[in-house]
């Protein structure tokens, strides 16, 4: 899985620094809660949030919790929105729960990530409201403006920014624009797709992302840290720190909030100090060696559909805007039987997918090891495979 061979899901490997560093997380052995626990994991974290804000082009106030993946990144985003939008409908969530609250609206694209789905459960949010998205799984920003004033009450909205299959972006500036003239919490789920903006050639691909409230994203995907690390930011730390942070007569806590205690940011008490890892990549990428990863493996995944469509039979099903490539071969079973016998070479090793009711195969382009060999290598399996019949479906 950590090969530059490896374009399963979106997954991407370990770099030499951020390896070393986890490993001396494992060693150091701190329970990065509270700062007197372990002063350097917490300095650690707030370097880094500083560094991410700047790179990402995120507002330099903004909040930071460190997670283990995005899932815990939305429970984390979603609960800070939760706590806001009905603060402001004078509700108090944290000490009167939910029974009785004015009911809280989520809207959300049709090809949003599933997590969002269980971030939204786990707080006691509910089913959100869909809204439809086109055929790279863009949301409709202009369906959405109608949901919104079809309702009123407290609101959230989720974008994304880069779908899991295709790596389109929703438009963000007109879903920013439509959350705020309605009072919404904007949430950006940007697993992968919200590191477009360390890239001067993909940034305008988030252009409006930093008018969000929160944002997540994963480490262990582009940024390529050892599993499992996220991050999670809010442009209002308040509200962040609110669902968050908990106290009790035993812990020695910094009540002027002069130093960072991380449980304030995170659902966990006692956790892993995973921010050493993300230092360590980032220090050792530095601006322009993140900048460079990011486009270096978009454009292999320019490559890999450049050389994918000659295939006979092959239908590109995505516009290549990031690091995913979408296609099938003419029917379902061709399709599967393809990629089994891809899996089974050993050489390469992708995932496959179901697009509009039809069976896919997606490559992820993650790893900072994938280089041209790499993207050859994969296009020879398939071309090899394309002459062997289907037989039981791929996993």
């Amino acid at each position: 899985m950590p090969s530059g061979r490896y374009f399963g899901f979106v997954i991407g490997g370990g770099l030499p620094a951020a390896l070393a560093a986890d490993w001396l997380t494992s060693a150091w052995d701190q329970n990065a809660g509270l700062y007197v626990g372990g002063p350097s994991a917490s300095v650690v974290e707030q370097v880094v949030r500083e560094w991410v804000c700047d790179l990402l082009g995120l507002p330099g106030h903004a909040s930071i919790g460190f997670v283990t993946g995005t899932q815990m990144g939305s429970v984390t985003a979603l609960a800070a929105a939760r706590f806001r939008v009905l603060d402001r409908q004078g509700w108090d969530v944290s000490r009167d729960g939910l029974a009785g609250a004015p009911p809280v609206r989520v809207l959300v694209g049709d090809k949003r990530h599933v997590t969002i789905d269980r971030a939204l459960r786990l707080l006691g949010l509910g089913a959100p409201e869909v809204v439809r998205a086109d055929s790279q799984g863009r949301m409709d920003a202009a369906a959405l403006r109608e949901s919104l004033l079809a309702g009123g009450g407290p609101s959230i909205v989720c974008a994304q920014a880069g779908e899991v299959n295709t790596g389109a972006f929703d438009p963000l500036e007109e879903i920013a624009d439509a959350a705020r003239e309605h009072g919404a919490w904007l949430h950006v789920d940007g697993a992968f797709g919200l590191w477009a903006a360390a890239s001067p050639q993909l940034r305008h691909l988030v252009r409006g992302a930093e008018r969000a409230d929160s944002w997540i994203t994963d480490a262990h995907k582009w940024l390529n840290v050892p599993y499992d690390s996220a991050l999670v930011l809010c442009a209002d730390a308040e509200a962040h720190r609110a669902a968050m942070t908990i106290s009790a007569s035993y812990l020695i806590q910094d009540e002027a909030r002069v130093v960072r205690d991380q449980v304030d940011w995170v659902p966990e008490f006692s956790r892993r100090a995973r921010g050493f890892a993300v230092y360590a990549a980032l220090r050792s990428l530095g601006r322009s060696g993140l900048a460079e990863l990011v486009e270096r493996t978009c454009a292999c995944a320019r490559r890999f559909a450049d050389g994918i469509v000659e295939l006979e039979g092959v239908e590109l099903l995505n516009d290549v805007v990031l690091n995913q490539v979408l296609f099938r071969f003419e029917s379902d079973e061709r399709t599967d039987g393809v990629l089994r016998t891809v899996q089974e070479g050993g050489e390469v090793w992708m995932s496959g997918t179901t697009w509009n009711g039809r069976r896919a195969i997606r490559i992820s382009v993650s790893n900072w090891q994938t280089e041209d060999a790499e993207i050859d290598l994969a296009l020879e399996s398939f071309r090899r495979a394309a002459q062997v019949p289907a037989q039981a479906p791929a996993r």
